[in-house]
């Protein structure tokens, strides 16, 4: 990856590889978590930390088996299922590990099972030699296998589940003689072949088990799940005008009739009810937009930002850990952070909630029904009452009672004809200039 990041904390949808894959975990209930860390151990563990999960540490990178292998201690005493996982292999459904557990337990009680899928290039991935029923004769690594071998296209994802009991036996005897020099996991698939038991194949889509290794792999995990969550959104009733240029979070709820324009983003965090419109442009966070809400376009809402039903949000507006009451409206050129505002509120352009000192931040409270006249500056704490107008171009320190007119200006001063004397002077002096040159 050429980066100073673990790779497998690189983001898919706003979540890091790693959470994806142990998000999907914690759907089967596990009864223990192992992750296998080696260089930059640190990060991983930090990202792991409080989920349950515990550390084994794989000092040398001895191969694939030998990885697995380090495990052994954290799963000492369980005698369940283990499901093998990459950390770079993300997009890997509870649903597929189930079927995977599921075969574990069939009528013919396999040794192993293995994960395959058919790539449209199968390029060095290993193989999978199996019958019609899925019954695995062979697995071989790409970089030993023969020119006939070479030729099948179901490959090795590199998940396998295989009973506790029977995983450290085996690993025990995985040798490290081809062409690596290393420590294969698929080795104990033929291991137990040898002891007369069989393993089992059972299949996946290939972009569920696609890996990471580089910037351009990340790239294409990404679009790839971004295409799938945009023919999900429309399938439940949403309306994407140029679904290639929305992009959702990992957790992005949408309801029903809603309506995303062109290129719009969405980070973690957010709900969108039913019946809102976002409109283009527009960049969203840690943001709950209620029912028949108009966002946009060219708006941002940050973390902790609650548009109630039919509130608005217009053109280059801002809003920040704050509250929009129903039917509240700030149409253009605002910055409302750390703020509640009340229903029906309209909030004129060029309106700012001053909401941080240089030490500490401060809310801003909006009575319903009041009307902020344009550029004005709120300087919270402050309080606006109920049906209060604050006129525009104010700068308000001090609470507006309910029903009161604020204007906070400074004095006009009215020179007639003072502009008209400033012209000629200024025309006279430039022509003189001109003429001198």
């Amino acid at each position: 990856m050429k980066s100073g990041l673990h790779k497998v904390l690189h983001p898919i949808a706003g979540r890091p590889m790693l959470l994806h894959l142990l998000g999907s975990v914690a759907e089967l209930a596990p009864a223990r978590q192992v992750v296998v860390v080696g260089a930059g151990r640190e990060q991983v563990e930090k990202a792991v930390a409080g989920k349950g999960v515990d550390i084994a540490v794989q000092a040398e990178q001895l191969g694939t088996g030998h990885a697995v292998a380090q495990a052994k201690a954290a799963l000492a005493g369980f005698e369940g299922d283990v499901l093998i996982l990459y950390g770079d292999v993300p997009l890997v459904r509870a649903e597929t590990m189930r079927g995977m557990i599921d075969r574990l337990h069939g009528p013919d009680d396999p040794a192993c099972v293995v994960l395959g899928f058919r790539p449209e290039d199968a390029a060095a991935y290993g193989r999978i030699v199996a019958s019609a029923d899925g019954r695995i004769d062979k697995m071989v690594e790409y970089k030993d296998a023969s020119v006939a071998e070479r030729a099948i296209d179901l490959c090795n994802s590199g998940l396998m589940a295989v009973r506790a009991k029977d995983l450290f036996a085996l690993l025990d005897r995985v040798g490290n003689d081809n062409a690596a020099g290393e420590y294969y996991l698929p080795d104990i698939v033929m291991l137990a072949t040898g002891d007369g038991r069989a393993s089992a194949v059972i299949e996946t889509q290939a972009w569920e088990v696609a890996g990471v290794n580089s910037r351009a792999e990340l790239a294409a995990v990404e679009a790839s799940w971004q295409a799938r969550r945009r023919a999900e959104a429309m399938r439940d009733g949403v309306t994407l005008v140029a679904p290639e240029t929305v992009f959702f979070a990992h957790d992005t709820q949408l309801g029903r009739d809603v309506t995303i324009e062109p290129n719009v983003v969405f980070g973690p965090g957010v709900a969108v009810e039913e019946g809102a419109v976002i409109h283009a442009f527009c960049h969203l966070e840690g943001a709950q937009v209620g029912r028949d809400v108009s966002v946009g376009p060219f708006a941002r809402l940050r973390p902790g930002a609650v548009l109630e039903e039919k509130a608005r949000v217009g053109n280059f507006v801002e809003i920040k850990n704050a509250v929009m009451g129903r039917g509240a409206k700030a149409n253009h050129l605002s910055y409302v952070g750390d703020a509640t505002v009340g229903e029906e509120v309209n909030i004129g352009a060029g309106t700012i909630t001053c909401n941080y000192d240089g030490y500490f931040k401060h809310r801003t409270v909006i009575g319903d029904r009041a009307f902020i006249g344009s550029n004005s500056a709120l300087i919270a704490p402050v309080k606006i009452g109920r049906d209060a107008i604050v006129a525009a171009g104010s700068a308000v320190s001090r609470d507006v009672a309910d029903g009161e007119l604020r204007l906070v200006r400074a004095e006009q001063f009215v020179k007639p004809g003072w502009a008209d004397r400033f012209h000629d002077a200024m025309r006279k002096r430039k022509a003189a200039e001109k003429k001198g040159d």
